[in-house]
C-alpha cells in the first residue's frame, strides 16, 4: 500500500469496531407486518414489533450466507446467524465503516461445510482510516457516484429480466397453444428410463479423469470411466430443486458419461424428441409429482407417469429448431449484460480502492464512470 495522507492511520478492525452477536427470535414474535426488520445473514428475513438495536447499524452475515454486508438506518433485530456493528460515532462514520467493510469482501473469510464467520479473521484486517470529516466528504463523494451505478445496474438486470421473461413466455405459449395433431402421452410411452443402469460412486472411491459425472444439478466431479455413450436426458431427482427451480429440471447430456442416483436417465429415439421433452419439462412445475417431507423427490414411477402433449414430429423439429434460436438470442443477451454488470461491480471496487488509499476526489470518479 503506497504511503497515506497525513492524518490517516492503517488500524486493525478490531480496534475500531466490535461484531457483537445477533440473537434468536422466537417464532411467536415474528409478524409479517411488524414494524421492524429482523436481519439474517443476507438481508431482511422477517420482521417484528421488537427491537434489539436502537440504532442505525451494519449488519455481517455469520453464517450461511457469511461475509455479506447490510446496512439498515432503522431499529432492527439481529438474528442469531449474524454479528451487528458497535463502534464509537464520534469517531467514525456509519456509511464509512460500511463502505469499507463492502470493499474488504469478507466472504473470503468464511470457513467450513455451512460457511462461518470467525469475528477474530475480521478483526485482524488493517484497514486505512482518516479522520471524522474526511470520512464524511469521501462518502458524499461515493454516494453521489453509486447513483450513478446502481441505475445502470438496476437497468442491466431489468433487460436480463425482461429477456428471460421474453423466452418464457414464448415457451409456455408453445404448450399451450397446441396445433393439429397434439396428443397426450405419458411419458414412459415416447422414451426409455434408464434408471436401472446409474451406478453412484462415493466421493472416497472416484479416481480422477476426464469423463463427466453426472448428479442432480449437471456435472459433479470427474472420473475415468464410463456407463453411458449416446444422447441422453437427464432429470433432477433432488425434490428441493424442483420446488425451488435453483437448477434446470431436466438437461442434455451426449457422449461417454457416468450418471448418480440423483438424476433420472431417459433415453429417445429421436433427438427432436429428447429436446422438446427438454424444453416442456423446463416449463412446467414438477411440484404435483415430488413426494417425501425429509427428503423430497420425484420418484421413478412419478416421472414415468408424467403426461406430456406430444405433437407430430414435423411439429417438434419446428418447435425445437424456434426454441433453439430465441434461447441462443437470449443467452448471447445475458452474457453482455452479465459482463456490464461484473464491469459495473468492478468499477465499484476501483473507486474504492482510491477512497481508501486518500486519492478519492470528485473529479476522479467522474473520469472513471465516464470511461
Amino acid at each position: 500500500m503506497s504511503q497515506l495522507p497525513v492524518g490517516w492511520n492503517n488500524k486493525r478492525l478490531g480496534d475500531v469496531f466490535k461484531l457483537e452477536y445477533g440473537k434468536p427470535l422466537p417464532k411467536e414474535e415474528r409478524d409479517a407486518k411488524g414494524k421492524y426488520p429482523a436481519y439474517g445473514a443476507n438481508g431482511v428475513k422477517c420482521r417484528t414489533n421488537k427491537f434489539y438495536c436502537d440504532k442505525p447499524s451494519i449488519i455481517v452475515g455469520r453464517k450461511g450466507s457469511a461475509g455479506e454486508v447490510n446496512l439498515t438506518d432503522e431499529k432492527f433485530w439481529p438474528l442469531d446467524v449474524t454479528y451487528f456493528v458497535d463502534f464509537d460515532r464520534n469517531k467514525y462514520g456509519l456509511m464509512f465503516l460500511y463502505h469499507s467493510l463492502t470493499s474488504l469482501r469478507l466472504q473470503s473469510l468464511a470457513k467450513g461445510v455451512k460457511p462461518g464467520l470467525n469475528r477474530n479473521d475480521v478483526y485482524a484486517i488493517k484497514h486505512p482510516f482518516p479522520p471524522l470529516s474526511e470520512q464524511k466528504r469521501i462518502v458524499t463523494i461515493l454516494d453521489k457516484a453509486f447513483v450513478g451505478i446502481s441505475q445502470a445496474v438496476s437497468n442491466a438486470e431489468k433487460i436480463l429480466s425482461n429477456a428471460r421473461e421474453l423466452f418464457e413466455s414464448y415457451l409456455n405459449s408453445v404448450f399451450t397453444q397446441k396445433g393439429e395433431g397434439w396428443v397426450e402421452k405419458r411419458l414412459i410411452n415416447i422414451c426409455e428410463n434408464l434408471d436401472s443402469k446409474r451406478i453412484p460412486i462415493t466421493k472416497a472411491k472416484r479416481t480422477s479423469g476426464k469423463i463427466p459425472y453426472y448428479g442432480a444439478s449437471g456435472i459433479v466431479d470427474h472420473v475415468a470411466d464410463y456407463i453411458f455413450d449416446e444422447d441422453l436426458l437427464l432429470v433432477s431427482e433432488d425434490g428441493s430443486n424442483l420446488l425451488a427451480r435453483t437448477y434446470p429440471t431436466a438437461f442434455s447430456i451426449s457422449g461417454k458419461t457416468w450418471v448418480n442416483n440423483h438424476a433420472h436417465v431417459l433415453r429417445f429415439t429421436e433427438k427432436h424428441s429428447q429436446k422438446f421433452i427438454e424444453y416442456y419439462l423446463n416449463s412446467i412445475s414438477l411440484e404435483p409429482y415430488v413426494s417425501g417431507m425429509a427428503q423430497p423427490k420425484i420418484n421413478q414411477k412419478s416421472l414415468n407417469n408424467i403426461q406430456v402433449p406430444f405433437p407430430p414430429m414435423s411439429e417438434q423439429g419446428r418447435i425445437v429448431d424456434s426454441l433453439y434460436v430465441l434461447n441462443k438470442e437470449t443467452q448471447h443477451l445475458e452474457t453482455i449484460y452479465q459482463q456490464k454488470l461484473a464491469s459495473l461491480a468492478e468499477l465499484k471496487q476501483s473507486i474504492l480502492q482510491k477512497a481508501f488509499t486518500g486519492e478519492l476526489t470528485a473529479d476522479s470518479v467522474q473520469q472513471q464512470v465516464s470511461a
